[in-house]
């Protein structure tokens, strides 16, 4: 995972900041200079036509990166409006300093009284990234008016609102249009309701010295499409199934066929070398006929699981496995077994009954599932996703797949990562018994758990993006990923 980006939290963000001003002797101001120029950069080219700026600005240092881009955006003929919520001056430099610029240059700074000016494009300096409470009720009321204006949106270093080491919003926030973070990317920015305000993030380094990431530790990473390359290597020539492993795919309970049987085509797509599936009998002549390459087995109890499982390298449990007797009967089975599993559905939920360590598995949950996982409401479990998926790492002893947007794999001792890809067009039934195909096969193909974790939920994100590109992302089915899924686990 070579060119993973590394993610930070908030605190040591701010700590950067110091060490740049005590170590390396850069002033405050001319740091916060340097931040207003690159957000000035980036407003003039993503909106070149704009002629009338909108600024809101806070009390802090977020604040003062807004008045920079004030006055440069006014040194540059353009029309500008600076607007705070009442009482919201600076209390303290290099902010200060900033305000004091604006208004030597002749710039005025407006109260917000309800009502704002007509704008192009409006800045959001209100808040950064220290706030972790709800904006104020005068905060609150400007944020609602931006939101309402329509205009599209420039946010410094976070939309105001957000939590930028959850990326939660314990109230309302700013609906970016673009977000520009500055010296390190903010885990915030990257899951969860982030990913419905943020819109395009680019980062900033401010002109520090490239991140040493043994002196700054990331609390998370990011992968994305272009990482997968770094898992997925051509094969060798004189390659056999045999090198590629066997999955086993479990369930299918009476009217649930269809799961079991995503499950193990998106094995299939993804290159394991054999997959096979327990189901009930009842649906057996179904599944062959889908799909024949799949060795299917009518398997009615845990006896007729045994030779099964024996001659499988990896287990995935759960797509339509119910939570009857037979499920748990099946589930019992295949933990005993000491293969290695890919947990997910009602294999989760059944564990969610009687929980306990599955060292051997990896865990999928949905936001729902990890909270009865943990036993929390799913609202606390998207308060902050990064800690849900530590948590389930380790209370279980396994990898854990936090799936939604912005995926987080996480696992005991190591820093966890998010999936950058993925759209909403997959929030829909399937989706996730793709997944466990996926991780199922790239486990069989010899990657360790969390590799495979994290190398399957980019793979089948990617996918995703892949199929809603062809169509747009309403409609978008489990199987339009089958295509994507082969390309994409071979790339160039």
């Amino acid at each position: 995972m070579a060119d993973r980006l590394p993610l930070y939290r908030g605190a040591q963000v701010r700590a950067m900041d110091r060490r740049a001003v005590e170590q390396l002797g850069i002033d405050s101001y001319a740091l916060m200079q340097r931040a207003g120029a690159a957000a000035w950069q980036l407003l003039r080219g993503a909106w070149p036509q704009a002629r009338r700026i909108g600024v809101a600005c806070g009390p802090g240092n977020n604040g003062g990166d807004g008045y920079v881009l004030a006055l440069l955006a006014r040194e540059a003929g353009l029309q500008v409006h600076v607007v705070t919520a009442p009482g919201a001056h600076p209390r303290r430099d290099p902010a200060r300093t900033a305000l004091a610029a604006w208004r030597a240059a002749g710039g005025r700074v407006e109260a917000f009284d309800g009502l704002l000016p007509d704008v192009d494009v409006w800045v959001d300096a209100i808040y950064g990234i220290g706030l972790t409470r709800a904006p104020s009720d005068a905060v609150r009321s400007l944020i609602e008016r931006i939101n309402a204006s329509r205009r599209p949106v420039l946010a410094l270093d976070v939309p105001s609102g957000l939590d930028a080491d959850t990326g939660h919003a314990p109230g309302i926030v700013v609906a970016a249009r673009r977000t520009l973070s500055f010296i390190a990317p903010k885990q915030g920015l990257y899951t969860g309701m982030a990913r419905d305000v943020e819109g395009e993030v680019s980062v900033d380094r401010l002109g520090l010295p490239p991140i040493d990431t043994g002196l700054d530790p990331p609390s998370a990473w990011l992968v994305r499409d272009a990482d997968l390359s770094a898992w997925l290597a051509p094969r060798h020539a004189n390659a056999h199934k045999g090198e590629h492993g066997h999955v086993l795919c479990i369930g299918g309970e009476v009217g649930m066929g269809g799961a079991v049987r995503l499950c193990a085509e998106a094995a299939l797509r993804t290159g394991v070398g054999l997959a096979s599936v327990a189901t009930r009998t009842a649906g057996v002549a179904a599944l062959v006929a889908a799909r024949p390459e799949a060795m299917t087995h009518a398997v009615e109890d845990a006896q007729a699981l045994a030779p099964l499982l024996e001659r499988a390298s990896v287990v995935a449990i759960g797509p339509g496995l119910g939570q009857g007797d037979w499920g748990r009967g099946l589930l019992a089975a295949a933990v005993a077994s000491g293969k290695p599993l890919v947990l997910d559905a009602d294999a989760l939920n059944l564990l969610a009954a009687a929980p306990g360590p599955v060292p051997q598995a990896i865990l999928t949950p949905h936001p729902g599932e990890a909270g009865r996982l943990l036993g929390m409401p799913t609202a606390d479990v998207q308060a902050d996703r990064y800690a849900a998926a530590s948590a389930l790492a380790a209370r279980y002893q396994a990898v854990a797949v936090l799936k939604g947007a912005g995926t987080v794999v996480a696992a005991p001792g190591r820093a966890p990562v998010v999936i950058g890809a993925g759209n909403p067009g997959m929030a829909t039934g399937g989706m996730g018994d793709v997944l466990s195909g996926v991780v199922a096969a790239l486990l069989a193909q010899q990657l360790p758990p969390f590799e495979a974790a994290v190398a399957g939920a980019l793979l089948h994100a990617a996918a995703g993006d892949a199929a809603a590109r062809v169509d747009g992302e309403r409609g978008l089915l489990p199987s339009d990923l089958f295509p994507h899924l082969r390309r994409l686990a071979n790339p160039a």
